[in-house]
């Protein structure tokens, strides 16, 4: 009888949860902003260009300018390995002047695996009966964040809801604020989450309204796949997911709505790559027109094994490495001033080799199953999808700063204002990368003095020397009073930042 209750109320809170004319006012003369037929010709009929052109668009890109489609295609279209190679050169170079050497670690911490679609390529598809459904309370919330903050050394958790009555308005406000709330002792200051952000389904407007009062960070929702054929044959009719539309403006309702940070992203291997590369250009232009910013963060998953999903058994349109390489090479030249992430669904050799070419954020210690950091055990009937990347955090540290990347803890920015349309114009101009260097030595500094290994402490020491120099060197009016504050960490204050 339970069962047919939740089921009941399950159906009646799902009507509830699209309204037509909150996304259909953004529509242009009843169209929305993807033209499958135009991007499929872009991309079937450009040229190969001819290196001039490329070296034109590498040059705006380097200019910290968005490209729009037609440049984005031609990029696409290179088949010259040494105009390939000026291009990862270039993705190298935008990267280090916006964003420097840094790279901005976080954690997924899934709340509830409770679904109320079906996708196909999804582990915790509503039909799939293999998968143990669970959801949080908030004592368990907070457990699991005692060992994210306390015992891992995690600053910034991206927290993830499934679609479904379990996990609405109420219980995301309530989580959100246990979260924030626990703060448990470290090797010599202590551990507290610093930034939340979440990756939750398209919601109405007057719910997004509430997320900014409970100090939600990035809104993050995925397109998953920008083919419309596509979108219609993996997620079947009838289910909250089908309506493409409603998923499609969800970043125009979070950023009127008041949210300043916005993350898309598309599942590669649902369609062919350049499509979906082209989609999420497509999707930052349209957010640059229509509100005057654009995405905060670009996210690019590959579909990767999930329990009792054969779907992803055969993928026709699985992305190689070296494509995939190219889907980061140009998301990067094309979108310069976004953050873009790679995950531990990529293998530690993989993310080895994308982190150079223009990606800023990556996970680490990582554990997607319902209350999996309590047991630090990978459950693969808990999760969506199997990680292809289990170490821990200070493992990762430590391979960061072999690589000359110093792992920023950093969370200063939305606390001090720098969102939205500021930290937009801040990005452009290069001016965000020196706040930042200035912010990712004083956490780095905190993080190896309360969690590092000894192992990473000492690969951290000549890292942190040669960042403090720098800063000596290029922001010399700035470095006196940095220096109070690095001497101020060092003495067992914690979050300082400029």
């Amino acid at each position: 009888m339970t069962a047919i209750v939740e089921k009941q109320s399950a159906h009646e809170w799902r009507e509830r949860r699209i309204v037509p004319e909150q996304m259909e006012k953004y529509l242009q003369n009843g169209r929305d902003f993807i033209d499958d037929e135009l991007i499929d010709s872009k991309i079937r009929m450009t040229a190969q260009p001819d290196a001039a052109r490329v070296r034109e668009i590498i040059a705006k890109a380097k200019a910290i300018q968005s490209l729009d489609l037609d440049e984005t295609a031609a990029l696409l279209a290179v088949k010259d390995p040494e105009l390939w190679a000026e291009m990862r050169q270039a993705a190298a170079e935008i990267k280090h002047t916006v964003y420097d050497n840094r790279i901005v670690t976080f954690a997924p911490l899934y709340l509830s695996n409770a679904c109320v679609n079906n996708c196909l390529y999804c582990g915790l598809r509503c039909e799939n009966d293999v998968v143990e459904r669970r959801t949080l309370t908030m004592d368990e919330i907070r457990a699991e964040t005692e060992v994210l903050a306390g015992k891992i050394g995690h600053k910034r958790l991206i927290v993830v809801y499934g679609e479904h009555p379990r996990s609405d308005l109420k219980y995301m406000q309530e989580s959100i604020r246990a979260v924030y709330g626990v703060k448990v002792p470290a090797r010599r200051g202590h551990g507290q989450i610093r930034r939340v952000n979440i990756n939750a389904a398209p919601m109405p407007t007057e719910e997004l309204r509430e997320l900014p009062a409970i100090g939600v960070g990035t809104y993050q929702v995925f397109q998953e796949t920008y083919h419309k054929a596509t979108y219609r044959a993996v997620h079947p009719a009838g289910t909250l997911k089908s309506d493409y539309r409603w998923r499609l403006y969800t970043m125009h309702r979070a950023l009127e709505a008041g949210i300043e940070d916005v993350g898309i992203g598309a599942l590669f291997g649902l369609y062919d790559w350049r499509f979906e590369v082209m989609g999420l250009v497509a999707h930052a232009l349209e957010l640059e027109r229509a509100l005057g910013i654009g995405p905060h963060t670009v996210s690019f998953p590959r579909l990767e094994p999930a329990a009792n999903t054969p779907f992803n058994e055969s993928l026709r349109w699985q992305v190689s490495d070296e494509d995939f390489e190219k889907v980061v090479v140009v998301l990067r030249l094309a979108v310069p001033y976004a953050g873009m992430i790679v995950t531990c669904r990529e293998n530690p050799g993989m993310r080895r080799r994308l982190l150079p070419l223009g990606c800023t954020q990556t996970d680490a210690s990582s554990n997607i199953g319902v209350g999996g950091y309590q047991d630090e055990e990978q459950h693969g009937d808990r999760q969506q999808f199997l990680l292809a990347d289990t170490r821990t955090l200070d493992e990762v540290v430590r391979d960061l700063a072999a690589m000359g990347n110093i792992t920023s803890f950093c969370t200063a920015g939305y606390r001090c204002g720098r969102t939205g349309h500021c930290i937009m114009d801040l990005l452009r101009s290069g001016a965000e990368g020196k706040f930042c260097k200035l912010n990712a030595i004083l956490t780095f500094r905190e993080w190896l003095d309360d969690f590092a290994s000894d192992a990473t402490r000492a690969a951290g020491e000549p890292l942190l020397k040669k960042e403090i120099e720098e800063v000596r060197q290029k922001m010399p009016r700035a470095f006196d009073e940095f220096m109070k504050s690095y001497e101020r960490i060092c003495q067992g204050e914690r979050d300082l930042y400029f």
